[in-house]
C-alpha cells in the first residue's frame, strides 16, 4: 500500500508537533511505502534538517507555510472572473456561518457554499498555476469587503473595517497556500491509495484535494483539535477578525470530517470536540498515541521492595525490607516548568505530606518552558525556600532543602526512568493538561501516581491510580500521604498501571490499530486509477466496472434466506369504537 503522509510542522523535520509518533509509525508499518508531505512553519526549522528515514520513505516533498515566493502567475481576464466569484462565494459562506458556540456544526448550505469555493480555487490554481498573487490581490480585499456588506452578513462581519479586512485576507491567503502547489498530478498525490493527515487544518487541505481530483481516501488524525486552538488564538483581534477567522476554520474543519473516510481522536477529549464540531460519529475510531515502552522496562520489571513484603524472606529480601524502613520517601514531578502545571499549589500540598510525614522529599524535574516558565521557576524556588527552611543533622552540617529543583541529564537525573525510578509516588498537578505523556511513562515504570482531573487524566488513569480535583492542595496531600503509608496499595497500583499502560498506549498498538484501519480504508474505496501490467500497459478489465462507481454491488452479498425462515410480524388490528 502506498501511503501519503500529511505533516504540518513536524515529521520528517528534526523538531516540531507530532514527530515523534509519525516517525514511529512510518517505521512499524516497514511493509508500507510511505510519500510524506510536509508542511515547514519556520526558517530555524528548515535549518534543522530532517530525521532519518527509513527506507520505505519513498519521496518527501515540502512547502514552506510561512513565506510564499512570487510565482509570477498572470491571470487573464477569464481567469480573474473565475477568482472573483469562487472567492467571493469563499467570503460569503464565512461572513453567513453561525457564530461559534452558537450551532452545533455549520448549516449545510453554507457548508456546501465554502466546499464549492475552496475546490473551484483549487481547480483555478490547478488551470493557471497558482494564486500566490491574485490571493494577495486588491481583488481580493474587494471581494472580501464586499460578501461583508451584503445583505444576510453577520453583524460583526458587517462592521468588519478595513484594518479587519486586510488582517483576514492576509490570514486566509496563508491558509489557502497548498492550493497553489503542484502537488495534484497524477504521478504525485494521485499515486497514493491512502491519504493520512497527521492533524485537521491546514494540513488537511492537500488530502481534501486529493480526494476532489482523484478520489483518494482521506484518514485525518488529531491529538488536538486543531479548531479549538483557532478559537483560543488571538484573543487581541477585533470581534469581526475573531468571528470571520473562526467561521473559516469552522467550515474547514466540518468540509474535513464530511470529506474523511475515518476520524482518528487521540483520547476521548478529542472525540467529544470532534463530536461537537459536526463529526459523524460512525466515523470516529479512537487511537492513543504509542509510546516507546523500552526505556521503562528496566524499572518496570524490577523487584521491588514493596512487591516482595509477605512473600519473600530470604536475606536479601530481608535487606531491602530494611532499606525501604530507613530510606526516606521521595515525590516526583516530572514536566516542562510553567504556570499551567501548578506547581505553587504542589509545593503548599507537599508541606502538608511533610507535617505528616517527616523526611518525605520532593524532587520537581524539568526545564522552564519560555520566559513565562523562568519567572515561573523562580517564584517556585523563592516559595520553596520560604516553606521549607534548610534543614540540618546538627549544628556542624550544612542545611539542605527537602525540595529540589533539577533537570534531566543532571545528576540523579539521567534519563526519565532514572528519575521514576529513585521515587515512591510520581505526582501530576497540572490545571490545564492534554494528554498526559509523562503519566504514561510513570505508568511504564509500575508507578503509583497521583494525579489532579484534568484533560484526559481519568482516561489514561483507569482506576490505577488516584485522581483528585485540581488546585486543591489538601487533596492532593492527603492522596499522597495515603500512599506513602501503605507499600502493598502502592504496589498493587503500580503493577496494574504498568499492565494498563502496555495494553493501551505502547507502539505497538498503536501502529497495529493504524494498519488495520489502513486495509479497512483502502477495501472500503472504489478503484481509482487502472491496473498496469509488468510492462506498464494498463488492464482495462482488471477490476469490474462496478468497482468504479459506490453503490450497493460493492457491498458484500448478504447469504440468502428462505422466505419461511423469516419472521414476519402479525399485524396489530384496532377496534374502532
Amino acid at each position: 500500500m502506498r501511503i501519503g503522509l500529511l505533516t504540518e510542522g513536524g515529521y520528517p523535520y528534526v523538531g516540531g508537533e507530532g514527530g515523534v509518533w509519525c516517525d514511529r509509525l512510518v517505521r512499524g508499518l516497514d511493509r508500507h511505502e510511505f510519500d510524506v508531505y510536509a508542511f515547514s512553519t519556520g526558517q530555524a526549522q528548515e535549518d534543522a534538517g530532517w530525521v532519518e528515514l527509513p527506507p520505505q520513505v519513498q519521496r518527501v516533498r515540502t512547502a514552506p507555510l510561512w513565506t510564499a515566493e512570487e510565482d509570477g502567475v498572470v491571470h487573464g481576464r477569464r481567469a480573474r472572473r473565475r477568482f472573483t466569484e469562487h472567492y467571493g462565494e469563499l467570503a460569503a459562506a464565512l461572513c453567513a456561518a453561525p457564530e461559534p458556540g452558537t450551532a452545533e456544526k455549520p448549516l449545510t448550505a453554507e457548508a456546501d457554499r465554502f466546499a464549492n469555493a475552496l475546490h473551484g480555487l483549487a481547480e483555478l490554481a490547478r488551470d493557471e498555476g497558482g494564486l500566490v498573487a491574485a490571493l494577495r490581490s486588491e481583488q481580493a480585499v474587494r471581494a472580501l469587503e464586499s460578501a461583508c456588506r451584503a445583505p444576510g452578513a453577520r453583524r460583526t462581519a458587517h462592521e468588519a473595517r478595513v484594518p479587519d479586512l486586510l488582517a483576514v485576507a492576509d490570514h486566509l491567503e496563508r491558509a489557502l497556500r497548498p492550493l497553489s502547489l503542484d502537488w495534484y498530478e497524477q504521478d504525485g498525490l494521485g499515486a497514493v491509495d491512502l491519504c493520512h493527515a497527521a492533524s485537521g487544518g491546514v494540513a488537511a487541505i492537500p488530502g481534501l484535494l486529493a480526494r476532489h481530483f482523484f478520489g483518494v481516501p482521506l484518514l485525518v488524525t488529531e491529538y488536538g483539535v486543531r479548531l479549538r486552538t483557532h478559537y483560543l488564538t488571538r484573543p487581541d483581534a477585533s470581534p469581526a477578525v475573531r468571528s470571520l477567522l473562526a467561521a473559516f476554520h469552522g467550515l474547514l474543519t466540518a468540509e474535513t470530517y464530511r470529506a474523511a473516510s475515518y476520524l482518528v481522536p487521540g483520547n476521548a477529549h478529542a472525540r467529544r470536540w470532534q463530536e461537537r464540531c459536526g463529526a459523524d460519529r460512525a466515523k470516529l475510531r479512537t487511537i492513543y498515541p504509542g509510546l516507546d515502552a523500552t526505556p521503562f522496562t528496566h524499572v518496570g520489571e524490577e523487584d521491588r521492595p514493596e512487591d516482595r513484603k509477605g512473600r519473600e524472606k530470604g536475606e536479601k529480601g530481608e535487606r531491602r525490607e530494611k532499606r525501604e524502613h530507613t530510606e526516606p520517601h521521595t515525590l516526583v514531578w516530572l514536566g516542562r516548568v510553567e504556570p499551567a502545571k501548578d506547581l505553587v499549589s504542589l509545593l503548599h500540598a507537599f508541606a502538608e505530606v511533610r507535617a505528616a510525614e517527616p523526611g518525605t522529599r520532593l524532587r520537581i524535574v524539568g526545564r522552564p518552558s519560555g520566559p513565562e516558565g523562568e519567572a515561573y521557576l523562580g517564584h517556585c524556588r523563592a516559595l520553596a525556600v520560604q516553606l521549607f527552611p534548610d534543614e540540618a543533622d546538627g549544628p556542624h552540617a550544612v542545611g539542605q532543602n527537602p525540595v529540589s529543583f533539577e533537570e534531566l541529564g543532571g545528576p540523579g537525573a539521567e534519563t526519565t526512568a532514572d528519575v521514576h525510578a529513585g521515587g515512591t509516588v510520581t505526582v501530576l498537578s497540572s490545571v490545564v493538561e492534554g494528554f498526559p505523556v509523562g503519566l504514561i511513562e510513570a505508568m511504564f515504570c509500575g508507578r503509583a501516581t497521583v494525579s489532579t482531573d484534568v484533560g484526559a487524566v481519568v482516561e489514561v488513569i483507569g482506576g490505577t491510580g488516584l485522581v483528585v480535583p485540581p488546585r486543591n492542595p489538601r487533596a492532593l496531600a492527603e492522596a499522597c500521604v495515603s500512599l506513602l503509608r501503605d507499600p502493598d496499595r502502592r504496589a498493587r497500583l503500580g503493577e496494574a498501571a504498568r499492565a494498563r499502560a502496555l495494553e493501551l498506549f505502547s507502539v505497538e498498538q498503536n501502529v497495529a490499530a493504524f494498519h488495520g484501519l489502513y486495509l479497512e480504508t483502502v477495501a472500503r474505496t472504489p478503484v481509482h486509477r487502472p491496473v498496469l501490467d509488468a510492462d506498464g500497459d494498463p488492464q482495462p478489465f482488471a477490476a469490474p466496472a462496478e468497482a468504479h462507481v459506490a453503490g450497493h454491488w460493492t457491498e458484500p452479498t448478504p447469504r440468502a434466506v428462505p422466505t419461511w425462515a423469516v419472521e414476519t410480524p402479525e399485524p396489530v388490528t384496532e377496534t374502532v369504537r
